[in-house]
């Protein structure tokens, strides 16, 4: 278990709270003491040589915050032409970034003992930037890896 889990463990009293998203129809999980904001559609702006996986910059409240596409990190469609985003904020080594969604849910509470390590049958893509996965009744919830996802994409 990292470092991080063990104080959400710790913190949370033997239950994970995860802000659940939704990205290409598949339900994910962000832990919620790494969420710092919910935003709507947003004005990106492009950088150029950026990797796919960078959809841009935004200006948040006088700051500037790198957008990440998730589509482009998971290996997935990219969003139509029409398709709405949001983005969940989040900060890693002092920087912040947005998590381009396709919809935000709602905060669950999930219990310690249902949580399963990354089964062999999860696309290799998705292991690398996942901690593990919640049997839902009806879905599968994975939980994304923050900090791997974003060190993934840094160039050496």
């Amino acid at each position: 278990m990292s470092a991080l889990a063990a104080m959400e463990k710790t913190e949370t009293s033997n239950v994970r709270e995860l802000l659940t998203v939704t990205i290409g129809g598949q339900l994910f999980g962000i832990p919620i003491l790494q969420v710092q904001d919910v935003l709507g559609t947003q004005k990106i702006t492009r950088i150029p040589l950026a990797p796919k996986e960078v959809a841009g910059a935004l200006n948040l409240r006088g700051r500037i915050v790198t957008a990440i596409d998730m589509r482009a990190c998971l290996g997935m469609e990219p969003r139509g032409p029409a398709g709405k985003s949001m983005g969940v904020v989040i900060e890693y080594q002092g920087e912040l970034f947005s998590l381009m969604i396709d919809r935000a849910g709602d905060v669950m509470h999930l219990p310690y003992s249902a949580y399963e390590k990354n089964p062999s049958t999860l696309d290799p893509q998705w292991r690398a930037m996942c901690q593990g996965i919640y049997r839902l009744k009806d879905k599968l919830l994975v939980v994304l890896d923050i900090p791997r996802l974003l060190e993934g994409l840094q160039t050496p």
